[in-house]
């Protein structure tokens, strides 16, 4: 993340971070296997994808229609609602 590690699975990104793998062959082989199994999708528009580098930015923040219909935001309310 912008040039240091982070191993945050909560971390918070903001608009203009720029997210790369490490330059591990065990890191670059998972990336490359997740790349390949995903290649169906398409990269939103509020993130840029560089594959052959293995470097991913965000452009802006998502718009909340961007965002994926299937979520129920309340059960991420009631989980979070425990702490």
């Amino acid at each position: 993340m912008n040039g240091r590690k982070v191993d945050i699975a909560s971390y918070n990104v903001r608009a203009g971070d720029e997210i790369d793998v490490r330059n591990a062959p065990a890191s670059r082989q998972m990336a490359t296997r997740n790349l390949e199994e995903n290649r169906i999708r398409t990269v939103p528009g509020w993130l840029s994808l560089n594959a052959e580098q293995f470097k991913a930015g965000v452009v802006r923040l998502p718009k909340r229609d961007e965002m994926d219909q299937n979520i129920n935001e309340q059960l991420i309310v009631e989980f979070y609602s425990r702490f």
